[in-house]
């Protein structure tokens, strides 16, 4: 962090006149300063022993060298660092301090300190600096350092916004003059800058910045004679605002004496000045340039590799450690060549390589990007898990480009060996879509040539795993034009098509749902035109339901309830009944549609069936809140028609689904000799799960289909389930250069790193007239965030970081061996840990460096989340059944 020695001579004597527009410094004299410059990194709530970071003082002189004839308020400046000293910004004991005993000429070098030390010059006209004179050849961290001096004398005397050209990049600023003080504020949200960075696209899991910055100027007898400015940035990751960091920079210049000199030179215009007093001056530009960081004694990323490989095998993959290693992985491959990047994906072990593609992929450079477009064969089926991971991880990206899209679309139109990878291209084709329009591409070329074929594929072909695939990469492309085709194939005679249809109109927010997708989602429901199947009709309730309905679309449904299959009976009655218990948006105009007797009386609200609908909360905080659902439906045979299970996440107002798995069965009730309920009398033998992750809809996963088929798979069951989603995810992504006034640069990074396991399975024994479906959700979460202050020579940083492993099971039994059946659902957690963690280091480039850290863990009790009484009855019967 930066701060300067007292004594900073500054030859801008500011005589500030009742008509000025800015400081105005006198002829002849040279003004002395002491200047300090500091910058500390810290936890957001601070911390005993102080944070990480520098100060630099020095003396500061600056004097007038030139002044237009005609203005005043049109001046050349020159200014002079000097006595330059570096110290910690926080005490330190001697044993933890790495500047003990250092000089600046220690720390900068001579070449540095020497360049540090030369004379600048600012044009200021009216309080704004017009041009910076520096040296080209001067290394680029000296001139910001310069720059973030320079910057600290631009003033205006009257209160108003203006946008002003500093160190920081062009910026709104705010000043505010009273009684010998002038106050200016920068509103950072507006500056302008070169180096850019990323953000996750969801605010649930993204990162929030505070940020703000304030100079005070003290005149006395038209002089400045302070100005005090201090910066600060607060990051925090919004689902824990705990894990949070800041950077604060502070300024201070104090004028200490003035000297008579006689320094003014003659000339026309200012460029002429500067070239007579030194023709090495140039006009650098007054806004910060970038500064290259350099890792000297880094790793190799093959030497990464190697020391990280161990935690990234399949065993590790529950464990903290694996996304830990992920995280360390990407940062080292955002540093890698394409050809260092081939060399681990060539040398890597099997069992490790679909992680190890995960992160080159998760990456998101160009060079990654080209060397996994290399390293994998889409023509060869055998690669089938690897191409996959490619694509979902192609499908999670934080920040995909157009370039990413092409591949993509490059790769559909080439030969693609598996069936299952062309399918998955096409659907995460479409996500890739949505957050390229998020980030206001959707003009693109590459992304009008994919919304294009995604648009037409659904009517282009009339297969139907192709149909399928069309429709769920529109589900993720989330295209308003894709409405209107979803409204057509919700009305579809073939029920995969109309479920895919009503999920995918849920999804979008109720402004852009017409009259008429209303309409269709009512005929579906009420069968108005044709008999569809008990799934379909549930998914259009769902829409409804969720699509801020009216008075009469509420009291249609009720009065449904009674004319409607068995277990469709329950099914509705307990959605209601949960809307009701858990106030969720449409339980105000259910609540008014109750109060007729002819909606709500004892023969629609006395249903009895195994069917359920319940929501409840996982977890409530301060940042977010978790919630769930289960959704069951059975067949009026007692087989399992759907079961659907969500994960939503809420932080500030913003809303992420975080998981999502359904599992769907038909055409079963032959093997029971039962009959089949109404508009499903002819259906394939079928069961399957279908994913969404984090808002991406994944490749349906198909357990069995057809009549031989189920029979081949249960003699060869093995009661394992089947995978649906294995690997690592790039959670959150979050990557910024923060510019200070003070001319260093702060770094900002936030990563978080996601191991997880999903499968589910479905078994059926015929013996024991007994079936149960299972899924099983485990999973690994790193979320670390690192803020440094990075100079040449020195270093100081803070990281802060929380990490927990965790798994979550839904299991539903059903016995069918008598009527009723007996349903149990469960869902469990187990205890799990949750350890955060804080490192704070300072670091000279002469490998000198101090480390503090800090680890708080706790255990999160496990727990059976809570269903409903009936189920808890029902619980115990099973339980008993079977002992």
């Amino acid at each position: 962090l930066f701060s300067v020695p007292r004594w900073l001579t500054c030859s801008v004597s500011c005589v500030l006149s009742d008509g000025a527009a800015g400081p105005r410094m006198n002829n002849n004299q040279l003004y002395k300063f002491s200047y300090t410059t500091e910058v500390l990194v810290d936890r957001t709530r601070g911390s005993k022993e102080g944070g990480a970071g520098y100060r630099i003082s020095s003396d500061v002189g600056i004097n007038l060298v030139w002044r237009d004839p005609s203005s005043k308020d049109d001046q050349l400046i020159q200014m002079a660092i000097s006595n330059v000293r570096i110290d910690p910004a926080s005490p330190r004991l001697d044993k933890n301090n790495v500047l003990r005993g250092a000089t600046a000429e220690s720390v900068l070098g001579r070449t540095n300190l020497q360049a540090l030390t030369k004379p600048f010059m600012v044009h200021l006209r009216n309080g704004k600096a017009k041009a910076f004179y520096s040296y080209w050849t001067e290394p680029a961290t000296i001139k910001n350092l310069k720059r973030g001096l320079a910057s600290l004398l631009q003033a205006q005397l009257k209160t108003g916004k203006v946008i002003e050209n500093d160190v920081s990049g062009r910026c709104t600023v705010e000043y505010k003059a009273d009684k010998g003080q002038v106050t200016r504020t920068k509103i950072l949200e507006t500056c302008k800058t070169a180096e850019t960075g990323f953000i996750t696209h969801s605010q649930v899991l993204g990162v929030s910045r505070r940020s703000s910055s304030v100079t005070v100027f003290t005149l006395q007898d038209g002089f400045i004679r302070s100005a005090v400015a201090e910066e600060t940035h607060s990051l925090a990751v919004n689902a824990r605002r705990s894990t949070a960091a800041k950077v604060v920079s502070k300024q201070t210049l104090v004028l200490v004496g003035t000297e008579a000199i006689r320094q003014e030179a003659a000339g026309k215009d200012v460029a002429g000045v500067v070239k007579s007093i030194d023709a090495k001056l140039a006009a650098v530009g007054i806004v910060a340039e970038k500064v290259k960081s350099q890792c000297k004694g880094c790793p190799s990323l093959f030497e990464h590799w190697q020391a990280q490989q161990k935690q990234l095998e399949p065993a590790s993959l529950s464990k903290a450690t694996a996304p830990r290693s992920f995280l360390a992985l990407i940062q080292s491959i955002r540093k890698a060549s394409k050809d260092e990047i081939l060399k681990v994906l060539k040398s890597t072990s099997k069992t490790s390589l679909p992680q190890v593609v995960d992160a080159v992929t998760s990456s998101q450079t160009v060079a990654s990007l080209d060397a996994m477009l290399e390293f994998l064969n889409f023509t060869d089926a055998k690669g089938l898990v690897l191409q996959e991971r490619f694509l979902y991880a192609c499908g999670f990206a934080s920040h995909p480009n157009k370039r990413m899209l092409q591949a993509l679309l490059d790769i559909f139109k080439g030969k693609v060996g598996s069936t299952d990878i062309k399918e998955s291209v096409v659907i995460i084709m479409g996500a890739l879509v949505h957050k390229l329009c998020q980030k206001g591409g959707c003009n693109l070329p590459v992304v009008v040539q994919a919304k294009k074929l995604i648009l037409g594929g659904p009517d282009s072909t009339q297969v139907e795993s192709e149909v399928q695939m069309y429709l769920l990469s529109l589900k993720n492309s989330m295209l308003s034009e894709a409405i209107p085709i979803f409204t057509k194939y919700a009305e579809s005679e073939v029920g995969a098509y109309c479920t895919i249809a009503l999920t995918a109109l849920q999804r979008y927010d109720v402004s852009l749902l017409t009259d008429e997708v209303k309409r269709t989602v009512n005929r579906v429901y009420h069968q108005n035109q044709r008999i569809y199947e008990k799934n379909v009709r549930a998914a259009a309730a769902d829409v409804i339901l969720s699509s801020n309905p009216s008075y009469m679309e509420v009291k249609n449904l009720l009065l449904s309830i009674g004319q409607l299959p068995h277990e469709m009976n329950k099914y509705m009655l307990s959605k209601i009944q949960d809307i009701l218990r858990f106030q969720l948006p449409a339980s105000k105009i259910i609540q008014r549609t109750m109060k007729d007797m002819i909606s709500h009386n004892y023969d629609r609200f006395a249903k009895v069936g195994s069917s359920s609908a319940f929501s409840g909360f996982m977890a409530q905080s301060a940042d977010v809140t978790s919630t769930y659902s289960l959704d069951i439906l059975y067949s009026g045979s007692g087989i399992l028609r759907r079961s659907n299970m969500n994960i939503y996440g809420a932080s500030n107002g913003a809303m992420l689904h975080g998981l999502q798995v359904a599992i769907e069965a038909q055409g079963l009730e032959s093997l029971i000799a039962a009959t089949a309920d109404e508009g499903e009398e002819n259906l394939e033998s079928f069961a399957g799960m279908s994913a969404l992750l984090f808002d991406i809809q994944l490749r349906p996963v198909t357990f069995f289909k057809g009549y031989s088929d189920l029979m081949s798979k249960m003699f060869s069951m093995t009661g394992e389930p089947m995978n649906v989603v294995k690997g690592l995810i790039l959670l959150m992504d979050h990557s910024e250069v923060i510019q200070l006034q003070s001319g260093l640069k702060a770094s900002a990074e936030f990563q978080g790193g996601l191991a997880i396991d999903i499968s589910g399975g479905m078994e059926i024994s015929l013996w024991y007239r007994e079936s149960k479906t299972s899924v099983n959700n485990r999973g690994a979460l790193v979320v670390t965030g690192n803020v440094t202050v990075e100079m040449d020579f020195m270093r100081a940083g803070v990281e802060v970081s929380f990490e927990t492993e965790a798994s979550l099971d839904f299991i539903t039994t059903v016995q069918f061996s008598e009527y009723p059946f007996l349903v149990c659902m469960q869902m469990d957690k187990a205890t799990f840990p949750v350890s955060e963690y804080m490192t704070k280091y300072e670091s000279l480039s002469s490998g000198k460096n101090f480390v503090t850290r800090m680890r708080k863990k706790q255990l999160v009790p496990g727990s059976e989340f809570p269903l409903h009484q009936e189920n808890s009855n029902m619980c115990k019967k099973v339980f008993d059944s079977s002992w």
